[in-house]
C-alpha cells in the first residue's frame, strides 16, 4: 500500500495505541500527529514517511518498502509486508497482526494498534522516535 493511501486511511480514522492491559499509551491523529498518553504532542509522521519530533526536526523516515531510517539516514529496521518487524541486524523484534495486535519477538502481546497503519504502529512500538 502506498504511503499516500496509508495516510488517507489514517486521516479518516485516527486511533488510540494501547498497551497489553488495553490502557491508552498514545494516539496517532488524522494529520499524522503522534501524541503520548498525556495527550502531549511527541511528533508527527508525514504522508511521505518523514518522522518528526515535537520540535518539528526530522528524526527519521519510513519508506514505501518499509525500511526505517534514523536522522542520519542509516537503516535501523524494516517492516515486512506480513507485519514482521526487524531491527537493523535483520533480527525479528516483533510483529503487528492484521487485527492490530502488537507482539514482541517472544510472541507475547505488548499492545494494540487497531486501525493504525502497520508501519506507523511499528515506528511507535519498536523504535524510540517518540520516547523521551
Amino acid at each position: 500500500m502506498c504511503l499516500a493511501l496509508i495516510f488517507a486511511t489514517l486521516a479518516a480514522n485516527a486511533q488510540d495505541l494501547r498497551n497489553a492491559n488495553n490502557s491508552t499509551i498514545g494516539k496517532i491523529e488524522s494529520d499524522g500527529t503522534v501524541r503520548n498518553s498525556s495527550n502531549s504532542t511527541v511528533g508527527k509522521i508525514e504522508s511521505d514517511g518523514t518522522i518528526r519530533n515535537a520540535n518539528n526536526a526530522t528524526i527519521g523516515k519510513i519508506d514505501s518498502s518499509g525500511t526505517i531510517r534514523n536522522a542520519n539516514n542509516s537503516s535501523i529496521g524494516k517492516v515486512e509486508s506480513d507485519g514482521t518487524v526487524r531491527n537493523g541486524s535483520n533480527s525479528t523484534i516483533g510483529k503487528i497482526e492484521k487485527d492490530g495486535t502488537v507482539r514482541n519477538a517472544n510472541n507475547s502481546t505488548i499492545g494494540y494498534a487497531k486501525g493504525v497503519p502497520v508501519r506507523y504502529a511499528a515506528v511507535f512500538f519498536f523504535f524510540d522516535f517518540f520516547k523521551k
